[in-house]
């Protein structure tokens, strides 16, 4: 069966994944760069594949340790073709673009680990920064690796209201 979409040769594609790599905050996994290719019916897997596959051979994209990034030559190349591309296509693009690019500076911003230790138990170190600096650095001790996960769980999913909790704990107040 036919593909529906704006997108119709190998060579938009490309156009689309570069377009895609030039406005990413960090590098990313295949499927990262497979999803947000994945805004125009006339994107298939195999296509897509294999063009990132050639991107990466012309070197307009970089792979390293499983990471997707765009080259200064791809960065270049992206400039000049990104007009090609359909605007309904890039303003898809650009729409899953801004969520995924949010979830990645948060995720940059919100650390967390989780240590055996040699006198037993586990460490977990809970971390969250804003742009500028580190605003909370808190150290845990734990009996158990599932209480250590949890941990890490919860509080990668809501650091924020955490650190607003502490600080109103310790002032005295309601977490505003």
């Amino acid at each position: 069966m036919p593909a529906y979409g704006f997108i119709s040769s190998k060579l938009e594609i490309k156009f689309l994944i570069l377009y895609i790599a030039a406005r990413i905050v960090e590098p990313v996994p295949f499927e990262t760069l497979q999803e947000l290719s994945m805004c125009d019916g006339g994107v298939d897997y195999f296509g897509f594949s294999e063009c990132l596959a050639d991107l990466v051979r012309t070197e307009h994209l970089a792979l390293t340790d499983g990471l997707y990034e765009i080259t200064a030559k791809g960065q270049r190349n992206s400039a000049v073709c990104e007009s090609s591309l359909p605007y309904t296509v890039r303003m898809q693009a650009e729409q899953k673009l801004a969520l995924c690019n949010e979830q990645l500076k948060r995720r940059a911003l919100v650390k967390s680990s989780v240590l055996p230790r040699d006198k037993g138990g586990y460490e977990v170190t809970l971390s969250l920064s804003d742009e500028l600096d580190e605003l909370m650095n808190l150290r845990l001790l734990v009996t158990r690796q599932d209480m250590a996960l949890e941990l890490q769980k919860r509080f990668r999913e809501g650091a924020e209201k955490l650190y607003a909790k502490i600080l109103a704990d310790l002032y005295g107040g309601s977490p505003e």
